[in-house]
């Protein structure tokens, strides 16, 4: 009877430590990059940390990636508040001298730049995920190569970034031991809702910055949606539970936009959701030419900047930027370096803007950003020269859907230096390739304004007389208000042709605004302020005398009087 009950205690003490709750074992410190190697052997490894008061055995344990995942471990008892290295058979020889460590058949291999770490129970249950990108390590050169990112509180273990850095061990990291950037990082955040987007037409994915809890994100008396939506179930979803999925009752409507309201929410460290709660969603479509326009450029940035895009969508439809790509041309003219705006489904919708760069944070030191949600973050951009270049958005079959070949000539005449000076597009509804059609951004929006109206923006409306000038007066000092004289015309029928000539009070021609002209039925033209020579022309009254012609010898003219102000200091 004495060995049979020695084995039933044995086997009660093997199920006790073996079945786990989520967070009860934790990945604690990842080696994604030994080269260039620091002080550590030359291998990629993680790093499990045991956070309970009881024994486990991680025999049956697995480790994947979004590739798959590698054999079980073996039998192994991983003690309260200790670490165990995982890695690969070629690599227990070197990882051993530094504490204990166990190998897996088909270890991950780990990118350098990004993807998620999932442990997982013999059951498939998942204990803990990591969603790592290079920007964890908090630090330029470490993120290079031969450090570590190590978790700060390991009592934390659901934060992301905020409870990640590199390792400020000199030999590059601290495997199978505490970890040198060990500290208390209670989480007092809230969780936010930052995105949401349609699966099929009765599933809309919820996406949030930080993992949910599983029981407040069941309830569906968490969630409120507008246009007749009713819920049927909701789910957060594994293995990252940044997400929830919520079942509708009856299909989404196309082209309708909803909006989504989130309360109650919960994160892991039991943060409800406060502000950042609402987000809005419909079911997307293809963009065609026209639809998304470029209506942003800033090509030739600061010395400590980066380039930045800006489109705005003109249509009726809700466009996923992720079927949307930017490019350039080469020298011969093909397009090049195309882009993808995002690797996941990311919303632009009617009269929005969406902003995209290298670096979000930079441009928010360098520009006003008043949506930071309308910012998108690419890895690279194409080229866009500070002389003149080509900035296309192409949709997902690959046809141009927009198209702009700038020039720094583009720029008000005035500024002697365009460096960090965005060209803003006046009229969304105008021509892409029209020069007249784009300035530079005021100085009074800071020469760019990313994600929000031009600072330049101006709505051509419809007129009633033949010729009309607007403003009566303005002021060309490039500070966003009345910077441009604008020149609409209307004709009756096509195949008329204009010259338009300014002149002073004094009836002297100060500038040869259009000539030879060819016109369509509606149009416009922009006066700046200068004379043919591109100077500043002094304030007063001016004279528009324009002339239309045809070939069958019609022939109009009209004068429009138009007062050219300026501030002074």
């Amino acid at each position: 009877m004495k060995p049979l009950l020695l084995l039933c205690l044995f086997l009660l003490l093997t199920t006790v430590v073996s079945a786990q709750n989520r967070y009860d074992v934790i990945i604690a410190e990842i080696m994604v990059d030994p080269s260039p190697q620091v002080g550590l052997p030359g291998n990629e490894w993680i790093e499990l940390k045991n956070i309970t008061a009881a024994p486990v055995n991680l025999q049956g344990w697995r480790i994947g990636d979004g590739n798959g995942q590698s054999g079980p471990m073996p039998s192994f008892l991983l003690q309260p508040d200790s670490h165990v290295i995982i890695c690969t058979g070629s690599a227990v020889t070197a990882m051993s001298t530094f504490g204990n460590t166990i190998s897996v058949t088909s270890f991950p291999s780990l990118d350098n730049d990004g993807e998620e770490i999932v442990l997982k129970s013999p059951d498939d249950k998942i204990i803990h995920s990591v969603s790592y990108n290079a920007g964890w390590y908090q630090n330029e050169l470490k993120k290079q190569g031969g450090w570590t990112l190590e978790m700060i509180d390991p009592h934390n273990p659901c934060s992301g970034i905020s409870n990640w850095k590199a390792s400020i061990n000199t030999q590059g990291g601290t495997p199978g031991t505490i970890n040198s950037v060990d500290a208390v990082n209670n989480d007092q955040q809230s969780p936010e809702l930052v995105n949401a987007f349609v699966k099929d037409h009765s599933t809309i994915i919820l996406s949030f910055n930080e993992p949910i809890d599983s029981l407040s994100g069941i309830s569906l008396a968490n969630y409120g949606i507008d246009g007749g939506l009713t819920l049927s179930s909701a789910e957060v979803l594994s293995p990252s539970f940044y997400q929830i999925a919520l079942k509708t009752n009856i299909p989404i409507e196309q082209d309708k936009v909803y909006v989504v309201t989130v309360n109650n929410i919960t994160d892991c460290k039991g943060n409800v959701i406060s502000a950042k709660n609402t987000a809005k969603f419909g079911l997307p479509a293809d963009a065609t030419a026209g639809d998304i326009i470029v209506n942003e450029i800033l090509f030739n940035p600061r010395p400590n900047g980066y380039d930045y895009v800006e489109l705005y969508n003109r249509s009726n439809k809700i466009v996923d930027v992720a079927k949307l790509y930017v490019a350039n041309r080469n020298s011969s003219g093909g397009i090049n370096s195309i882009t993808q705006l995002s690797s996941s489904p990311f919303y632009i919708f009617p009269a929005d803007y969406l902003v995209i760069t290298e670096d979000a944070d930079n441009l928010a030191l360098n520009y006003l950003v008043q949506n930071p949600g309308a910012v998108l973050t690419a890895s690279s951009l194409p080229s866009f020269p500070d002389d003149e270049g080509f900035t296309l958005v192409l949709n997902q079959q690959g046809d141009v859907i927009d198209e702009v070949n700038y020039s720094d000539d583009w720029h008000f005449k005035l500024i002697d230096n365009a460096e960090g000076i965005s060209l803003e597009r006046v009229d969304a509804d105008g021509a892409s390739q029209y020069a007249d059609n784009w300035h530079s951004a005021a100085s009074t929006a800071g020469f760019g304004t990313p994600g929000y109206k031009n600072s330049q923006f101006k709505n051509q409306q419809a007129i009633s007389a033949a010729i009309q000038v607007t403003p009566k007066v303005f002021s060309p000092d490039n500070d966003g208000f009345d910077d441009i004289a604008t020149i609409q015309y209307k004709i009756s029928e096509p195949g008329y042709v204009a010259n338009i000539t300014i002149f002073d009070a004094a009836g002297r021609p100060v500038r040869n605004l259009v000539r030879n002209g060819t016109m369509a039925i509606t149009g416009y033209w922009n006066w700046d302020g200068l004379n043919d020579k591109g100077l500043k022309l002094p304030v007063g009254t001016y004279i528009l005398f324009t002339e239309i012609f045809n070939l069958q010898g019609k022939k109009e003219r009209f004068k429009n009087t138009i007062v050219l102000a300026r501030k002074f200091n």
